[in-house]
């Protein structure tokens, strides 16, 4: 579907993403946490749009790798699977540690906007992971309306999942606290849907 490869294996590795906490999604609870939806909403935008500043980053340079080098873009394709296997080998390794409290002022959504973007665009991660991803649902002579497309989607799933944080932040962060052993099997879990992505997506690439 939209000229996208493997399209169900791409929504769900969306899905997989998203669920894995990372800065943002801190930064989205933290938000919502100490000073409700306007934070969190604000924290959400500036999220995405950090994210979709290194995504057009992204699609630009592939663009030019598809239309100039295919080979390059095999070359690309191929890290990226061993990449998201790097990432899942990270995670079964991450320890999740505990958080302590933390009190802040009434703020509004403007600053944690400001903020979330700043943690977004300060990430190098974020730039290596859409370069390595992409390429792995692209074909070589794949139309720019395609990556457009997968840029939309991205952006689509990320926003559904963050605004769900949002509307039920003060309780995901409290129960996240309360419950650490559910933040290390959800880690892990993802750690190894990542690792199996990196060798489906590698052998269907082949």
């Amino acid at each position: 579907m939209f000229d996208i490869q493997n399209y169900a294996s791409f929504l769900i590795a969306i899905l997989i993403f998203q669920l894995v906490p990372g800065p943002g999604t801190i930064a989205i609870l933290n938000a919502t946490a100490k000073n409700g939806l306007g934070a969190g909403f604000g924290a959400v935008l500036g999220t995405l749009f950090g994210d979709f500043i290194f995504m057009v980053a992204a699609v630009l340079g592939l663009a030019a790798v598809m239309q100039a080098n295919p080979l390059l873009f095999e070359a690309l394709q191929w890290f990226g699977a061993a990449y998201l296997a790097w990432i899942g080998i990270q995670l079964l390794r991450t320890r999740c540690a505990d958080q302590a409290d933390e009190t802040e002022q009434r703020r509004t959504g403007w600053v944690y906007f400001r903020q979330a973007c700043a943690v977004s665009l300060t990430n190098p991660k974020v730039i290596l992971f859409f370069v390595a991803f992409f390429p792995l649902f692209l074909r070589a002579d794949a139309s720019g309306g395609t990556l457009v497309a997968m840029m939309a989607h991205v952006t689509l799933l990320s926003f559904l999942y963050q605004a769900g944080l949002v509307l039920v932040g003060n309780a995901v962060a409290l129960r996240l606290k309360a419950f650490p052993f559910a933040r290390r099997l959800a880690t892990r879990l993802a750690g190894i849907a990542l690792i199996g992505f990196g060798f489906k997506l590698a052998a269907s690439n082949r």
